[in-house]
Formats: C-alpha cells, sequence, structure tokens
C-alpha cells in the first residue's frame, strides 16, 4: 500500500511521503514538541538519520518547508545518497499552530519558497494551510498560479477539510490546481469534524472526492494517538486517497513504520 509512484502529467509522485512535522516539533505534539525540539530540530543530523532510515526501507518523497535546520539535515541526507523527490510546502510561517495569526501568515515570503524549491527535484509545490485557510482566495489563486509558472503541479493545504472544501468551487479556479493535502484519520483527530460516524464519514468523502483532485491524507495517525497497526488498518478500505503524508520522529520508528506500512 502506498508504494508505487503516481503518474500526473509528466510527473512522478510517490504515495509515500516523509512529513516534516516531527522534524519541526510541532506545537501540536503536547508534551512530545520539546522532545521533538532537543532531539530532532535543534540536531539536523539527527533528523538525516531518520530521513536516511525511511529512504532505507522504500521512501521516496518527503515534505520540506523552507527552514535552515530542515533543509540542512536533508542535505545531508542528500549527500549519504537517498535523494528524494521534494513536496514542497509554500509559505510556512511561525505562525502558532495553536491559536494561529492568518494575518501574519499571509506576510510570508511564498515567491522566495517557489524560488529556493525550484532548484530541487520537486514535482509539486502545495500552498501552506494558514494561507489557504485565511481564505484570501486572490492570494491563494497569485500562488498557485506562481507555482504553475515555474513548472510544478500545485495544490493546497488545509488543516479545515471540511469547511475548506465547502468553499473551494465557489471562491476559486479549481483548473489553478490538482493536489489537496487534508488530514484524515479514523479518529477525525485534528479535522474540523465533531464525530465522524459511518454516515458523517461517508458525507466527508462524497465531499472531497467531488473537487475531483488528488487526494493527499496526513495526520493518518492522529498526531500519535493511533498505532501505526490502527492506521493502516483504517487505509486498507480507503479508496479516495492517493498518497499519504506520514511522519517519524525515530530511527526506529522510521524502520517499523514503513515496514509495517508494506504489509498492507
Amino acid at each position: 500500500m502506498f508504494f508505487e509512484d503516481l503518474s500526473y502529467k509528466e510527473k512522478e509522485i510517490p504515495q509515500t511521503i516523509l512529513g516534516y512535522a516531527p522534524f519541526m516539533a510541532e506545537l501540536y505534539f503536547g508534551h512530545r514538541s520539546r522532545l521533538y525540539l532537543d532531539d530532532l530540530y535543534n540536531s539536523p543530523q539527527n533528523i538525516s538519520e531518520v530521513i536516511i532510515e525511511s529512504y532505507n526501507h522504500g521512501v521516496r518523497a518527503i515534505n520540506l518547508v523552507n527552514d535552515d535546520n530542515l533543509l540542512k539535515a536533508y542535505d545531508l541526507a542528500a549527500d549519504a545518497g537517498c535523494e528524494m523527490k521534494v513536496i514542497a510546502t509554500i509559505g510556512k510561517s511561525d505562525v502558532d499552530y495553536l491559536n494561529p495569526n492568518y494575518e501574519v501568515a499571509k506576510e510570508v515570503d511564498w515567491d522566495e519558497d517557489i524560488e529556493l524549491f525550484s532548484s530541487y527535484d520537486c514535482p509539486l509545490m502545495l500552498v501552506d494551510e494558514f494561507i489557504t485557510d485565511a481564505y484570501d482566495w486572490r492570494l491563494t489563486s497569485k500562488i498557485l498560479s506562481r507555482i504553475n509558472d515555474a513548472g510544478s503541479l500545485s495544490g493546497l493545504v488545509t488543516a479545515f477539510p471540511s469547511r475548506t472544501t465547502d468553499l473551494l468551487k465557489d471562491n476559486i479556479d479549481m483548473d489553478l490546481f490538482d493536489f489537496y493535502m487534508i488530514p484524515y484519520n479514523s479518529l477525525s483527530y485534528m479535522m474540523d469534524i465533531s464525530a465522524f460516524n459511518a454516515s458523517q464519514r461517508q458525507e466527508f468523502i462524497d465531499k472531497v472526492k467531488g473537487l475531483n483532485k488528488k487526494i493527499i491524507a496526513t495526520r493518518i495517525m492522529a498526531a500519535g494517538v493511533l498505532k501505526p497497526k490502527e492506521a493502516f488498518t483504517f487505509y486498507k478500505n480507503v479508496d479516495f486517497v492517493d498518497a499519504i503524508c506520514m511522519g517519524v520522529a525515530k530511527v526506529e520508528e522510521a524502520r517499523e513504520d514503513f515496514e509495517l506500512l508494506k504489509e498492507y
């Protein structure tokens, strides 16, 4: 499951993407964020070792943002021979994930990000969720157009897959982008859905499928609330997701999680 490449518009997108959240010590990990800050973000060599182990177990793509420590870690891994396809998130800012200021997020130098990642093997660039979910459609459209002009496929990231999906068709030219990254897990954790019974889940799936975009699922393990086996078992019956993006925080996790994923 998810160890093939997705061929789309003459680009090859690996279906399993290594996420950056643990590497960046995102605050939604709670008490683990402090551990990730010390063990990973402040130690690019440690991050590179996790990237290398992920590569050794079949992962051929990584989600990157314009951050010096993260890029240093990837360069160390690439120098060791494990160059991956880069799925770039454009416009990542220092906005507090738990209490976001969308106006501040919109001020980030996204054009610099596009220029930077154009020098990588980067088939796909995604607009950061804090820009997408600010609902400044003119700005979002401008970034998507600039990505397209740079020669990469383009897409959106959202933290609110229900609300944002409802708004897209009436507010943006849907031909501007091809990919849509959304949180999706069996608990509806970090999704803007209060409950997730069978009928609600199907309603959500139909809504997302109605966009006719390539779907990348993230937070598939609900930021560590779910065990890998639980998450992967759930995904055996998911047929609308084209790729997954998942983070791992240790070399051992990379080895165990990606080998387990191959069994599904």
